[in-house]
């Protein structure tokens, strides 16, 4: 069989490279879009008509990249998750459970409050089956991480009595976050002062009981 010509596969690489540019900025222009009106007016008042008129697409047009608002919902909240991985990521690489946490408290809370559309998609994501699905995949694949960090320092304690620990912890901080998301910034952060308090206690307290145990 002949080689394909390298010159035609070239031709075809700059002949489509360019519309899968387009598509992804037009993507990311949607969803930026949506991000904005959500923060604005709410998930249930968002509407595609609005984003695709704001976006400066017709409503044909985004549904070529989207079938309806649940997924333009489910693709914001996924993109916000993607960005918070490199905060996980840092707190798992330089892994510290006292100023790595309240480092990841602050990194958390500041994203929550200047990421747009965050407050307003997951403070009602209960309401919303898809988002609901998203945060729990999500608290499920860090708690299973940060449990094996946390092995790796108490090789000898049982696995599942520190993925419990870790689960409340994590659950404990996320409830927190949404709490502080509907308050003004002093009071919010007054209380998170508090709550690295007691975390940093409850993790002392039930790691070195497990490691003497």
């Amino acid at each position: 069989m002949a080689n394909p010509n390298p010159l035609k596969q070239e031709e075809l690489a700059q002949r489509t490279m360019p519309v899968q540019e387009r598509s992804m900025r037009r993507v990311d222009a949607i969803l930026n879009t949506a991000a904005e009106l959500i923060a604005e007016v709410g998930v249930d008042a968002a509407s595609t008509s609005e984003i695709a008129r704001r976006a400066d697409i017709s409503l044909a047009s985004l549904y070529r990249y989207f079938p309806n608002k649940s997924a333009v919902i489910k693709a914001v909240a996924e993109r916000h998750l993607e960005r918070l991985q490199p905060v996980y990521e840092s707190f798992l690489n330089d892994f510290d459970l006292e100023a790595g946490l309240d480092r990841l408290i602050d990194q958390l809370y500041d994203f929550y409050r200047s990421e747009p559309g965050y407050v307003q998609m997951w403070s009602g994501m209960q309401a919303i089956p898809e988002l609901a699905h998203l945060d729990m995949d999500d608290f499920l694949y860090h708690a299973g991480r940060i449990s094996n960090r946390v092995m790796e320092f108490l090789p000898r304690a049982d696995a599942e009595e520190i993925e419990a620990i870790v689960m409340m912890v994590s659950r404990t901080i996320g409830s927190l976050m949404r709490q502080a998301m509907v308050m003004d910034d002093a009071t919010a952060r007054n209380m998170l002062r508090e709550a690295k308090y007691m975390l940093r206690l409850y993790i002392n307290t039930r790691l070195g009981e497990l490691e003497s145990g």
